[in-house]
């Protein structure tokens, strides 16, 4: 089981339209210090934040309870308030929609479980660095969204969550049939965006455990890549 937890900003839209029509530079500053602040916060407890829309972000909890979820939500100092409804399931889509059920007016909704396995891909774009001698940053940015499309559609259908990271980085929550299915997606990636990619996996009990083990499988990938062996997926062992 995993435990995904839904963090959104509280009457955001209403807020926004109080600062005037001079204000996207406060949204943005917002957005990431809301960001920040709550990643500092959940990773502080052994959990993980993927940024979603501005507003909205997903937390993989496992771990962590009602009381636990209260009292980070309550240390926060913004102009704006947040909530957390949380769900449990077999797969990560299966939680998600669970802590989407779970959503109401109340600062904290839902039901923290037991849930004690997280699975994450670290999956990153092998020598993006030279794309960059035919085509412009902001080109290469349009092909990096480009596969996070097509990785998010892929992994969905697999029951997991796609995440972009940032740079040439992504995170996959995902599950046992979302392993399986990497290897077609990495093959995917290469014949439809010609991008080749690398997958580290990891599992372990808490969110902060299994994305510690992925990336290190995605490092071992690296260090074997040198000595001319090209795995292109690795999962060191628990």
């Amino acid at each position: 089981m995993i435990q995904l937890s839904i963090l959104k900003i509280r009457g955001y839209g209403p807020w926004t339209l109080t600062l005037g029509s001079d204000r996207e530079h406060e949204l943005q500053v917002l957005q990431a210090s809301v960001y920040g602040r709550l990643q500092r916060l959940f990773s502080e407890r052994d959990c993980l934040v993927f940024p979603n829309r501005a507003d909205e972000f997903f937390a993989v909890t496992n771990g962590l309870d009602m009381d636990g979820h209260r009292q980070i939500l309550g240390s926060l100092d913004f102009d704006v308030s947040l909530s957390a409804s949380i769900g449990t399931g077999s797969t990560p889509l299966e939680a998600d929609r669970a802590a989407h059920r779970a959503g109401s007016s109340e600062a904290v909704s839902g039901t923290a479980g037991d849930a004690d396995r997280a699975c994450i891909m670290h999956l990153d774009v092998e020598d993006l660095t030279s794309r960059g001698q035919s085509r412009s940053p902001y080109e290469i940015t349009s092909d990096i969204f480009s596969l996070y499309h097509k990785m998010s559609r892929f992994f969905l259908r697999h029951d997991s969550l796609a995440f972009f990271m940032g740079g040439d980085n992504f995170m996959v929550v995902a599950d046992d049939k979302a392993k399986k299915a990497a290897p077609e997606f990495l093959e995917y990636a290469q014949k439809e965006c010609g991008m080749r990619l690398n997958c580290g996996i990891g599992t372990g009990r808490t969110a902060r455990e299994a994305a510690r083990l992925a990336t290190e499988s995605l490092d071992t990938i690296r260090k074997m890549r040198k000595s001319g062996n090209r795995p292109g997926i690795y999962e060191l062992p628990c």
